[in-house]
C-alpha cells in the first residue's frame, strides 16, 4: 500500500487535545472525590486487594490518602502515606506537560524517554525495594 497524502494529514487539534483535556478532567475530578470523601476515613474508599487477601502493603498503599494531603497542602503528611507517590508526582507532571503540548503543537514528539534496560532494572528495583522496605516491622515507610 502505497502512501498518500490523505494518510499523512494531521488530525485537528481539538481531536489531538481530547486525552490530555479528558485526563486531565479525570485528575481533577478524583482529587476533588477525595476531598468529598476523605480517604482518612478507614475504607471510605475500599480496601486495597493485595493487603485485604495478604497484609502486605502494595507499592500504591496510601496514595489516595497522600493525594487528599498533597490537595491540602501537607507535603509532609502525603510523603508520611506514599513517599513513591510523591516522588513519581514531579515526574508524571512533565510527562503529562509533553503529551499535552505535543498533542497542542501536533509534534511527533515522544512523551516518554526509551529507558535503557540499566534504567529500567533500576526503576524495578526501586518499586520492589520500596515494597519490602515498607512491609519491614516498625518501618516509617508504612502507610
Amino acid at each position: 500500500m502505497t502512501l498518500t497524502a490523505e494518510h499523512l494529514t494531521r488530525r485537528p487539534r481539538w481531536e489531538r487535545i481530547r486525552g490530555p483535556v479528558l485526563s486531565a478532567a479525570a485528575v481533577a475530578a478524583g482529587t476533588v472525590g477525595l476531598h468529598v470523601r476523605d480517604p482518612h476515613v478507614t475504607h471510605s474508599w475500599g480496601v486495597c486487594p493485595l493487603y485485604a487477601l495478604t497484609g502486605i502493603y502494595c507499592p500504591a498503599c496510601g496514595g489516595l490518602r497522600g493525594v487528599n494531603d498533597l490537595g491540602n497542602g501537607h507535603l509532609e503528611q502525603a510523603a508520611s502515606s506514599n513517599l513513591l507517590m510523591v516522588l513519581a508526582i514531579p515526574f508524571a507532571l512533565v510527562f503529562f506537560a509533553r503529551w499535552s503540548y505535543a498533542a497542542w503543537s501536533g509534534s511527533e514528539m515522544r512523551v516518554f524517554p526509551v529507558l535503557s534496560r540499566p534504567v529500567r532494572i533500576g526503576l524495578w528495583t526501586l518499586l520492589v525495594a520500596f515494597t519490602v522496605a515498607r512491609n519491614l516491622p516498625g518501618s516509617w515507610l508504612a502507610p
